[in-house]
């Protein structure tokens, strides 16, 4: 559907013309294989021309969104159906709109009648639309076929190659025939897992090519779907003295229709495999920009050119193996499980590339998703000065997330993007919510031109900072994972400002000595959990500039803003978070001590563990409990209360259960912690109970209470005890963005006792921690923050 072709469909319907009307056997097709779910059914016909399908839809009792994008059609449907209750007529192309319009909860039926074969994308569109899907529900495409449609007449219907590729990836595909019209009733997920396939082995001494890389102005990349029942990129072989770049330009007209300038033709990366034992060699050029109408010019080897969303590049089913790793070098990740190649990046001065437009006029879809992702940052109040909205609103955080869809990569929740997974599925770098990464930012504190040092890539977040730093500012960025640095760089290179700069490093060791400036970073953010503060982070930092980093103390964590003071760093600002964890020289396992088979586990997560000995026949002795008086309505925050007593308690670690209460003695949920401190042969540790129900969460509430085991039990449950009621006393507030945060500095190791201020003392591999406490003689700074996490909600 081309916006020239609207133009030809507006005239169509406001001359009065029509089509093929829904026939008696249609209907009773519809009728046998899609009936209304009890209590009703939702259903959207796409293209719905003058609405007749919809108006016989909402009679068979379904509530009928039907769209198209010819206003003249909708006028009309309006005007002949105006009697028909149930259905909404929306404004909509399904190939290039902004889908807001149709509805989040899904569909049980969707039909697309007479209209597919227009369809340009057609296996986007389908996958988008077999995503809407409700558990149970059907996709419906009724039209003509080729065999039984007159020559002149063969684009408005679908051969059999076509049909194949429209049914791949169903669970279950129904053909029915409705007077000469194919009536294909798709059921189950749309999903065929993406599998990197070779053609038949080649009889040659060694392979080469260049395999063109393009894409719309949407960012999608385009694809052909071979006579060998394989997706391809436009390429093949050179000829004669021919460069790689002038043959994936060449080949491209040849194969599609699409016209590229040389000049607009970047190879990128040469790659190096083997078919069937045959050394190959391809060249992966990147087109950034084309002119042109897609066709399938040789119909003899493909059935179709299209382009395809990459986050749903893992379900497309078979793809050539060259193409997929062509693919990989621009957007790694995007596809799985790829065999091995050797790949030779080349410094291709290349612009970055547009990909997300709009109707022309109006904003596109994820212009529209980053601006809702943005209002929900800046109410939550997490972005309040106007460098970082602005930053938020502008840089497209979709082109450094696209293994997942629009609404993924711009949810405004405390949703992260997980973008790689060791192999035990334990995610090891990610797009972090976009709240946490404006909170950071703006604990920063830029001014205009600041230079920012960031411990783990992923460009996202370094396009964020660079961006509010201004056209002057810079980043440079490490990671120690080399595929998460050449996927940074990729995506840098995609859609970034030329501002960022990559760097394969062990982050701990800082930045490269040649890109730190003179006088030390402005501001420096590390986005990984740490257990402990490098000193070159420190070293590399200007004095007065900040260092914004996720710290474990005792086991939990909180981005803190550190100020840089000679050798000091003093905490300005607290956030409670969570990261996926350090992988480099500063990684620290916590020190685990299994108890009772395996259903419980003290974790030590700073210091060495405490003496153990007895400790599992005290657990199966008696048990005290105290309770302590201090209570809590659902949605009270109580990270201070964790932090306090990790941080005031010597002997503290975290108790985990690794059954559920009613398996246990705890009381801990299964895979939970609580805090403890641990004595002689005796344990205490802290929990809520419920002690007040109620229909609503506002007329619940949760006392906290120790339990202990032991002889020393009893000393150390008074301990906790006194603990949760200082905390009460001096740190927990009304609201859950007031409680009281600690003055606390990081001093060197090494640094004398004498040396530190007074307060409570935690030691680190590399510097000495000093926290003090309202309540136990020492004076707050102001106010902090939030969040939402350890929170009592409903049901716990």
């Amino acid at each position: 559907m081309t916006h020239t072709a609207r133009d030809e469909w507006e005239q169509h319907y406001s001359d009065g013309r029509n089509f093929r009307q829904v026939g008696e056997r249609e209907r009773e097709l519809l009728a046998e294989h899609t009936p209304v779910p009890n209590g009703g059914g939702l259903a959207l016909d796409v293209g719905c021309g003058t609405g007749e399908l919809a108006a016989y839809l909402a009679a068979l009792g379904y509530t009928v969104d039907a769209c198209d994008f010819a206003d003249s059609a909708l006028a009309r449907a309006r005007v002949e159906h105006a009697c028909v209750e149930g259905v909404r007529w929306l404004h909509l192309d399904i190939e290039r709109g902004d889908p807001t319009q149709l509805r989040e909860e899904g569909y049980d039926l969707v039909t697309l009648r007479l209209m597919y074969p227009f369809v340009q994308d057609r296996g986007r569109v389908v996958h988008g639309l077999g995503e809407r899907l409700r558990d149970g529900g059907a996709l419906v495409v009724i039209t003509p076929v080729a065999a039984n449609t007159p020559e002149e007449r063969r684009g408005i219907a679908l051969d059999e190659d076509e049909i194949a590729v429209l049914a791949a990836g169903w669970e279950t595909v129904e053909r029915l025939d409705a007077d000469g019209l194919a009536v294909l009733v798709l059921r189950g997920p749309c999903h065929a897992d993406t599998r990197a396939v070779e053609k038949r082995p080649a009889t040659a001494h060694a392979l080469t090519g260049a395999l063109a890389v393009v894409t719309d102005d949407a960012g999608r990349v385009l694809l052909g779907r071979s006579r060998r029942g394989m997706l391809e990129l436009p390429g093949g072989k050179t000829s004669g003295p021919e460069d790689f770049a002038a043959a994936a330009v060449r080949e491209l007209a040849e194969e599609t229709g699409l016209v590229a300038d040389p000049a607009d033709a970047h190879t990128v990366t040469m790659l190096v495999d083997d078919s069937h034992g045959i050394p190959r060699l391809t060249a992966v050029v990147r087109i950034t920009a084309w002119t042109g109408t897609l066709t399938n010019a040789e119909a003899d080897k493909s059935v179709r050119w299209e382009f395809f969303d990459l986050h749903a590049l893992a379900c497309v089913g078979d793809v050539f193996v060259p193409a997929a790793l062509a693919i990989d070098s621009v957007w790694p990740g995007v596809i799985p499980d790829l065999p091995p190649v050797v790949s030779y990046p080349l410094a291709a001065d290349r612009p970055p590339v547009p990909g997300e437009p709009g109707e022309p006029g109006e904003p596109g879809e994820a212009v529209r998703l980053r601006q809702a992702m943005a209002q929900t940052v800046i109410d939550g109040g997490w972005a309040p000065s106007e460098p970082v909205r602005d930053a938020l609103r502008t840089v497209p955080r979709h082109r450094f997330a696209p293994e997942v869809n629009l609404a993924a990569a711009y949810d405004g929740g405390d949703r992260a993007v997980i973008t790689r997974r060791d192999e035990t599925g334990t995610a090891i770098s990610s797009v972090s919510a976009a709240w946490l990464q404006a909170d950071m930012l703006e604990s920063l504190r830029l001014g205009p031109g600041a230079i920012v040092f960031e411990a783990g890539s992923g460009g996202y977040n370094a396009e964020l900072i660079a961006h509010a730093a201004g056209p002057e500012g810079r980043v440079v960025s490490v990671d120690i994972d080399p595929w998460v640095v050449r996927r940074t760089r990729a995506f840098l290179t995609e859609a970034g400002s030329g501002r960022v700069t990559a760097v394969e490093a062990d982050a701990p060791l800082g930045a490269p000595a040649h890109l730190v400036p003179r006088g030390g970073f402005d501001g420096s953010v590390i986005t990984y959990n740490c257990w402990d503060i490098a000193p070159a982070w420190r070293e590399q930092l200007a004095e007065g500039g900040r260092l914004v980093m996720p710290l474990e103390m005792g086991g939990y964590t909180r981005a803190i803003a550190f100020e840089r003071r000679g050798e000091v760093l003093h905490a300005r600002r607290f956030t409670n978070c969570g990261f996926v964890r350090d992988q480099g020289q500063q990684a620290r396992p916590a020190l685990v001590v299994s108890l009772l088979g395996g259903a419980l586990a003290l974790r030590f997560d700073d210091g060495s563990a405490a003496g153990t000995e007895g400790l599992e026949e005290a657990l199966r002795g008696r048990r005290h409990e105290v309770a302590t008086g201090v209570t809590m309505g659902a949605n009270s925050y109580f990270g201070s209360l964790q932090l306090y007593a990790a941080t005031t308690l010597s002997g503290f670690c975290r108790l985990v259960a690794h059954q559920g209460p009613e398996e246990g003695m705890t009381g801990i949920a299964k895979n939970r912690d609580a805090p403890a401190i641990v004595g002689e042969a005796s344990l205490a540790y802290l929990l809520h109970v419920q002690t007040k129900g109620g229909d609503s969460p506002q007329g619940k509430e949760w006392e906290w209470v120790v339990r202990a085991f032991g002889e020393q039990g009893p000393e150390l449950a008074e301990r906790l005890v006194a603990t949760v009621r200082a905390w009460d006393r001096h740190i927990r507030a009304d609201g859950n963005d007031q409680h009281a945060d600690p003055v606390l500095t990081v001093h060197p190791a090494g640094t004398p006792d004498d040396a530190l201020p007074a307060g409570d003392v935690l030691d680190k591999l590399h510097c000495r921690l000093v926290f003090r406490w309202p309540g136990r003689d020492a004076v707050l700074p102001g106010p902090v923050d939030r969040p939402e996490a350890d929170v009592v909600a409903e049901g716990v």
